[in-house]
C-alpha cells in the first residue's frame, strides 16, 4: 500500500459552457478553490473529514472478478476499484489516494455504520431492506442473470436453448430462487443446483449441461478474456441494481458522490469510467450526446 500523504486540495471543478470554443476559458473561471468548496460542506459532514484527512477509506472486496480482484502485481483492479479511483480523482485531483479496507460482504454494512469506511463499493445490490441501514449511492451498473454457453456448440444461442425444451439442461448456483430464476426465461429446461459458481461453470466446461446460469458481469468478463471458450447466448434477465453505500443522514458526502460519478458516466470526466468499462466488461464506452439528459 502507498504512503498516503494527508492534504486538503481542491475536489470540484464546475465548467460553465457556451460556446464550444470556450469550454476551457469558462471551466477555469468558475473553478472553486479548496477553501471555498470545503467550506460548502457541513461542519459534521463527512466531506470535509475526507478532505482534512487527505485520502479516502474505501471498502471492497479482492476475489471476484471483474469487480474487485489483485493483478499480476497484487494490486487491488476491477470495476468496483475503478469507481473508487473517479472519486478520488474528484477529491483530491489525484485517483492514487485511496485506503482500501478488504472486508468479506459480510461486512459492507457493519462498516458503514461504525465508521471504519468512508464508503462500501463492493458490488452491492439495493434492496429496500438494505436502504433502512444505509444510503444508497446512484447506481453504476445494472446486473442481471445471464447464460454462459460454448462458442460453436449447437446451443451456443438462447434461441437453441429454448427450442430443446425440457432436453435443455442449465447450471446455477445453488439457491431457493435458483430453479424459479431459470424457469422465468427457459420454462421446460432441466436445472442442476450446484454448490459453488466456479462450479457452476465448470459444469458446463465439462459438457454436463448445455448453458450456466450466471451474473451477466461475468459472461462479459468471461467472454472478453476467453472468446475460444466461452460465448454469450444474448439472453439477460432479472435486472438488479449496482449501488456504493454511505452511512444515512449525511447529504452532503452523498450528493458529492452521486454528483462526481454522474459526470463521471454522462459528462465529460469519463477517462477512467470509459476505460475500466472497456477492460473488465469489453464494451465500448457510451456515445454523450449533448442535448437532453439521458438519465
Amino acid at each position: 500500500m502507498r504512503e498516503i500523504v494527508p492534504s486538503r486540495r481542491s475536489f470540484l471543478s464546475a465548467g460553465g459552457m457556451g460556446l464550444a470554443g470556450g469550454v476551457a476559458a469558462a471551466a477555469a473561471a468558475v473553478a472553486l478553490d479548496a477553501e471555498r468548496a470545503y467550506a460548502q460542506a457541513a461542519e459534521e459532514s463527512l466531506l470535509r473529514t475526507v478532505l482534512d484527512r487527505g485520502h479516502l477509506i474505501v471498502g471492497t472486496g479482492s476475489t471476484n472478478a471483474p469487480w474487485h480482484f489483485e493483478d499480476e502485481k497484487g494490486n487491488l483492479t476491477g470495476m468496483d476499484i475503478a469507481m473508487a479511483r473517479i472519486l478520488a480523482k474528484g477529491l483530491f485531483d489525484d485517483d492514487t489516494k485511496i485506503e482500501f479496507v478488504r472486508q468479506d460482504p459480510a461486512a459492507r454494512i457493519p462498516n458503514i455504520a461504525t465508521g471504519k469506511v468512508d464508503i462500501t463499493i463492493q458490488f452491492m445490490t439495493v434492496t429496500p431492506q438494505r436502504a433502512q441501514q444505509v444510503a444508497f449511492t446512484r447506481p453504476y451498473y445494472i446486473e442481471g442473470i445471464a447464460l454462459l454457453t460454448k462458442p460453436g456448440s449447437p446451443t451456443e444461442k438462447f434461441e437453441a436453448l429454448e427450442k430443446g425444451g425440457s432436453n435443455t439442461k442449465v447450471s446455477i448456483l445453488q439457491n431457493v430462487d435458483a430453479e424459479q430464476s431459470v424457469h422465468a426465461v427457459l420454462p421446460q429446461a432441466q436445472v442442476l443446483q450446484i454448490d459453488t459458481q466456479a462450479n457452476v461453470i465448470q459444469a458446463l466446461e465439462a459438457g454436463r449441461v448445455d448453458a450456466a446460469a450466471v451474473d451477466l458481469s461475468t459472461v462479459w468478463w468471461l467472454t472478453k478474456r476467453q472468446p475460444d471458450k466461452y460465448a454469450d447466448s444474448g439472453k439477460r434477465w432479472y435486472s438488479m441494481l449496482y449501488s456504493a453505500a454511505v452511512r444515512r443522514g449525511d447529504p452532503d458526502w452523498l450528493e458529492f458522490v452521486n454528483t462526481t460519478w454522474d459526470v463521471a458516466m454522462f459528462g465529460h470526466q469519463n477517462a477512467i469510467f470509459d476505460q475500466a468499462i472497456q477492460d473488465f466488461f469489453g464494451l465500448k464506452p457510451p456515445v454523450r450526446e449533448p442535448g437532453l439528459p439521458p438519465f
